[in-house]
């Protein structure tokens, strides 16, 4: 017979009492609550001590919690609480898209991006109060002229993101003029991350505030866009930006494969950052071959384009659906292939940032941090010092 007030925790064949509502107050808004040990335990009303020890360390939360008092479990999750939205703000940014995230779905990650920060400010006496973030906050000059402005801050030539070879260098163009002004970029690993994205659900990424370094994370795109998933990175990047630029941190979700028309002014302000109008106004829509030029053009994924195109009005809501209908269609068709993992060292430098992991690096060589505290901080514990020298070449 199950109690309502209490889950039992069986220990050596003996079962020791703890309150339901702790439990289910420091696990049911963490990532733990999707561990497979969770339910059970409120159905059955009891656990065993090695699974609800493992619940804990999913939930990063010390395990003696449990067996203390309510008010002291409530103090330590309200303080979590504090933290997280010190860094990012509770509202997932949602466009054209169900917001099916929470942010127990990345609090771990946040959390993790939040220590990093102050690790790094702690020791680099260099960085500066950062020129993008709030560059826009309050501005009615017009989505053109913000865009524009916020290109010259970000020292962005469309030109210069287009002569990259590919997608992918474009990518990499646009991360490396992002981190030169201080917009740290971690694009999710999962040999890495210290949780894991969850499946099936839309998430795209997330800015973690700070007034000087703001951590831009960047997922790998919805299952749908990773035909071109460096053409949606892009995207989102240009998404994140555009919200610091207002002073907004937020985790954020976009479609592009709907012909809805998507609301608001920093998803406008998104768009004209990477396809100003007036050049996307000159370019043909008229077939999906014009469509993936258009967008091989503004390094987007086809969708996009195709999204902004309706927009700007260039084209009527059934061709933009009858297009979006053959892009999917030829997605469909393209074979399936599984990509390489890439390697612990190249994942640690993805993970936590070309610019935060040569700070960092620049901490240990002045003596400021010990290589085993860099691996900590810095890798999570995923690389040893043996391997610094690997990492370093890296970033070369």
């Amino acid at each position: 017979m199950t109690d309502d007030r209490h889950i039992r925790v069986q220990v050596h064949g003996a079962e020791v009492p703890v309150q339901r509502e702790t439990f289910t107050l420091l696990l049911g808004s963490s990532p733990a609550r999707r561990r497979a040990a969770y339910e059970p335990a409120l159905t059955n009303g009891s656990i065993t001590f090695d699974k609800l020890v493992g619940l804990a360390r999913a939930a990063d939360i010390p395990y003696a919690l449990f067996f203390g008092s309510h008010e002291r479990a409530l103090y330590q999750v309200n303080r979590k609480n504090r933290l997280i939205l010190n860094g990012i703000s509770k509202d997932i940014f949602a466009v054209n898209s169900r917001s099916e995230v929470e942010l127990a779905d990345v609090e771990l990650i946040v959390k993790d991006l939040i220590r990093k920060q102050q690790e790094l400010k702690t020791r680099d006496s260099t960085l500066q109060a950062n020129t993008i973030v709030g560059c826009l906050k309050g501005s009615r000059s017009g989505v053109v002229a913000d865009a524009a402005r916020l290109r010259t801050l970000l020292g962005l030539s469309l030109e210069d993101l287009r002569r990259a070879k590919g997608k992918e260098r474009a990518l990499e163009h646009l991360i490396t003029l992002l981190e030169a002004r201080q917009l740290l970029v971690s694009q999710s690993q999962e040999k890495v991350m210290l949780q894991q994205l969850p499946r099936g659900r839309s998430f795209s990424g997330l800015c973690v505030k700070d007034k000087k370094i703001p951590y831009l994370f960047i997922t790998g795109g919805e299952e749908s866009d990773r035909y071109e998933p460096a053409g949606r990175r892009i995207l989102t990047l240009a998404l994140l930006v555009a919200l610091v630029a207002r002073n907004e941190f937020k985790a954020v979700t976009f479609d592009s494969h709907t012909a809805e028309v998507p609301p608001g002014p920093q998803w406008e302000l998104a768009e004209e950052l990477v396809m100003p109008r007036d050049e996307v106004s000159h370019l043909a829509v008229d077939s999906i071959e014009a469509v993936r030029a258009g967008a091989d053009h503004f390094c987007v994924t086809p969708s996009a384009f195709t999204v902004r195109a309706l927009r700007l009005k260039l084209i009527d809501r059934d061709t933009a659906v009858s297009t979006l209908d053959g892009l999917r269609a030829a997605y469909a068709e393209v074979p399936k292939t599984q990509p390489r993992s890439p390697r612990m060292i190249t994942a640690v430098r993805k993970y936590a940032g070309h610019e935060y992991t040569a700070r960092m690096l620049h901490q240990v060589d002045r003596g400021q941090l010990s290589q085993s505290d860099f691996c900590r901080i810095v890798a999570l514990n995923r690389m040893r010092p043996a391997a610094l020298p690997d990492l370093r070449a890296t970033l070369a």
